[in-house]
C-alpha cells in the first residue's frame, strides 16, 4: 500500500491521512524520482518545520572549507567574536536627549524668531566676530606697545628661555663672541608663566646634569665673610625671566619688566629657593654675570593674557550656546582658539608680533586644511541634530579650552618628550606615563563599546590596524626615532570620538585643543627624528673622555 501523500511539505498545509511508517514513527523514505536527499527529524516535525538544522560537519564543511585545518573549537570562537563585533541588529544608534531641553535651546529659539532669514543670521555672526576680533586686537596692540622705564627706555620683549650665553659653543674661544661681558644695562620685559620652562637636554653646571628643571644660577652674593647680600648675582647662561623671577623682580602669573646689568667675571653663584623656583650652585669663576637694577620707575604693562583669555572665552560660549550649525560653531570656534594659542597663551619664541603675526598665519592654513577633514569625519557625525547646547559648552567648548592650555592644565605631567631616553630621565615620567595608558585603555574600551552598538567597530577596528602598522613601522626604521607631538595623537584618537554621547563630546573637544595648542605652538613637526634633533645644541655627545693618568715628558727639546 502506497503512504498517503503531504499537500504541502513546509507543514503550513494539511494532511491526507497520517502514513504507516509515521504511525511506527519512522520517518517516511522520499519516494520522488529526484535525487535530492530530504532530511528530516522527529524534532522539525514536532515544532510544523519540515527540514531539520544542517548537520555540524555538514556546516563546517561549507562554511570553512579553506580553515579546515583550524580547530573546530577555534573557529567556533572566533565566529562569535566576529559576530560580537557586528553589534546588533538593528544597530542602536547613539542620541545625546538634553537636560531640560527647553532652557538648552531657548537661544537658538530667540535668534530664529527675531532673525529667521539666513541672511540676517549670517549677518549677526559676522557682527560677533568683528566684535571679537576688534576687541582682541585692541588688548593685544596696547599689550605690545606700552611700557616704559624712566632712564632705560622701552624695554625688549624677550621670551622666557632668554639668556646672555649662547647654545654649545657658539661663543667662541674665551666668549669672544658674547660679549659685552660687562658695563651694560638692557631694559627688558618678560611674559607670564616663566616658570614653567624647563630645559630639555642636560647641561653641564659643574659636577652636576641639570635636565628638566628651570635653569638659574646664582642667587644672593655673599661677601668675604659669607653674609648674604640684598644684591642677587646669576651666571651668564641663566635664563634671564626666571632669574627674575627668583629674584622677584616679575610676577610668573603677570610677567613684568625690569633692568639688566652686566657684572662681568663672577665666582661663588649660591643656591636658594625663591618663588617656587630652585637655583643651582656654581662655586668657580664664570666670565660673565648679571644682576637687576632695583629702584626703577617704570609704567610697564604686565601680560594681558587673562583679560584677553576672559574676552575670547566669552566669545566662543556665545557661539557655542546660539549656534545650531556644526558648520558655523566648529569654523570660528577653531580659528579664535587658534589664534588665542598661537598669539596670547602659548606664543613661539618670536619677540616682536609682526613676526609672530606671520608665524602664526602661515601655521593657521595647513592647519584649517587638516581641521576640515577632523569637520567632515568626526565633528560633524558626532553634532548632527544635537540640539543639548548647554551641554555642548560645558563637555566640548571646555574640553577644547582644557587641551587649548596645555601649557598650563597639563603642566605638571612629568613628561616632556616620549623618547625611552626622556622617559628614564624625566622624575615620575614612567609612573606617569602607566597611569595616561590606563586611563587611555579605560576610556578606548568605552569607545568600543558604543561603537559596537552602532555597527561601526569592524570599520574601525580596520582604521586602527592601519594606524598600530604605521606606528610599528615607524618605530623599526633605524637611525630615525617616533616622537608623538600633540598634534600626532590628535589624529590618531580623533576618528573614535565622532558617536553623539557625552563622553565623546569631552574627549574630542579635548583633543582638538590639543591639536590646536600643538600646531599654533610648534607647528606640524616632524614625528620621525635624527637623534642629533632630539639632542639639541646643548645636548650631550656621549663621547668617551680622554683618559690621562700622568704625565711622562718624552723630549726635553723640540728642534726645527
Amino acid at each position: 500500500m502506497a503512504p498517503a501523500k503531504m499537500t504541502d511539505i513546509g507543514g503550513e498545509g494539511e494532511r491526507d491521512a497520517p502514513s504507516q511508517w509515521e504511525r511506527d514513527g519512522v520517518p517516511e523514505p522520499s519516494t520522488s524520482a529526484s535525487s535530492t536527499l530530504d532530511v528530516r527529524s522527529r524534532a522539525s516535525s514536532d515544532s510544523g518545520h519540515a527540514y531539520g538544522p544542517i548537520p555540524v560537519w555538514l556546516q563546517e564543511s561549507s562554511k570553512s572549507f579553506h580553515w579546515r585545518w583550524v580547530p573546530y573549537q577555534v573557529r567556533h570562537f572566533a565566529r562569535a567574536i566576529v559576530s560580537w563585533t557586528r553589534g546588533p541588529d538593528p544597530p542602536q544608534i547613539q542620541k545625546i536627549t538634553p537636560f531640560f531641553p527647553s532652557i538648552q535651546e531657548a537661544p537658538v529659539r530667540l535668534i530664529t524668531k527675531y532673525f529667521p532669514q539666513k541672511i540676517h543670521k549670517a549677518g549677526l555672526l559676522v557682527l560677533v566676530f568683528f566684535f571679537w576680533l576688534l576687541t582682541f586686537s585692541l588688548v593685544l596692540h596696547h599689550s605690545a606697545s606700552a611700557g616704559n622705564i624712566k632712564g632705560y627706555g622701552k624695554p625688549q620683549p624677550i621670551w622666557c628661555g632668554a639668556s646672555y650665553w649662547s647654545g654649545g659653543n657658539s661663543c667662541g674661544l674665551n666668549g669672544n663672541r658674547c660679549r659685552p661681558f660687562d658695563n651694560a644695562y638692557q631694559a627688558f620685559r618678560c611674559p607670564a608663566n616663566c616658570r614653567s620652562v624647563h630645559v630639555t637636554t642636560p647641561h653641564a653646571v659643574g659636577a652636576q646634569d641639570i635636565n628638566y628643571r628651570p635653569f638659574v644660577i646664582g642667587g644672593p652674593a655673599e661677601d668675604e665673610i659669607g653674609h648674604s647680600s640684598s644684591e642677587y648675582v646669576y651666571r651668564g647662561d641663566s635664563f634671564v625671566c626666571q632669574a627674575a623671577i627668583h629674584a622677584g623682580v616679575v610676577s610668573n602669573q603677570k610677567g613684568g619688566c625690569g633692568v639688566v646689568k652686566l657684572l662681568g667675571s663672577y665666582s661663588n653663584f649660591t643656591s636658594t629657593k625663591g618663588n617656587g623656583i630652585q637655583s643651582i650652585p656654581f662655586d668657580a669663576p664664570f666670565p660673565k654675570s648679571f644682576t637687576f637694577v632695583s629702584g626703577l620707575s617704570s609704567s610697564c604693562i604686565k601680560d594681558l593674557r587673562w583679560p584677553l583669555l576672559a574676552v575670547t572665552v566669552i566669545f566662543t560660549t556665545i557661539l557655542s550656546l546660539c549656534t545650531a550649525s556644526p558648520s558655523v560653531f566648529f569654523p570660528m570656534v577653531f580659528t579664535m582658539l587658534f589664534f588665542h594659542v598661537g598669539l596670547v597663551s602659548d606664543p613661539p619664541t618670536n619677540t616682536d608680533y609682526a613676526s609672530l603675526s606671520s608665524l602664526i598665519i602661515g601655521r593657521f592654513l595647513p592647519a584649517a586644511f587638516v581641521a576640515a577633514a577632523f569637520y567632515r569625519y568626526s565633528v560633524k557625525p558626532q553634532q548632527q541634530d544635537l540640539t543639548a547646547y548647554i551641554e555642548r559648552t560645558i563637555l566640548w567648548l571646555g574640553g577644547a579650552w582644557i587641551g587649548s592650555l596645555n601649557n598650563y592644565t597639563f603642566d605638571f605631567i612629568p613628561i616632556q618628550r616620549l623618547t625611552p631616553s626622556d622617559l628614564r630621565a624625566q622624575p615620575g615620567a614612567p609612573l606617569a606615563l602607566s597611569i595616561i595608558v590606563v586611563s587611555l585603555l579605560a576610556i578606548a574600551i568605552g569607545q568600543v563599546w558604543y561603537l559596537r552598538l552602532e555597527g561601526r567597530l569592524p570599520k574601525y577596528l580596520a582604521i586602527y590596524g592601519i594606524f598600530v602598522t604605521f606606528l610599528i613601522v615607524c618605530v623599526i626604521i633605524p637611525t630615525l626615532n617616533l616622537r608623538i607631538h600633540h598634534y600626532f595623537l590628535a589624529l590618531l584618537l580623533l576618528p573614535g570620538t565622532r558617536l553623539q554621547t557625552r563622553p565623546s563630546l569631552l574627549y574630542q573637544g579635548i583633543l582638538v585643543g590639543l591639536f590646536i595648542n600643538g600646531t599654533a605652538r610648534w607647528g606640524f613637526d616632524s614625528i620621525l627624528q635624527t637623534t642629533n634633533e632630539l639632542r639639541g645644541p646643548d645636548g650631550v655627545l656621549h663621547s668617551a673622555l680622554p683618559n690621562i693618568t700622568s704625565i711622562v715628558p718624552a723630549v726635553s727639546s723640540i728642534t726645527f
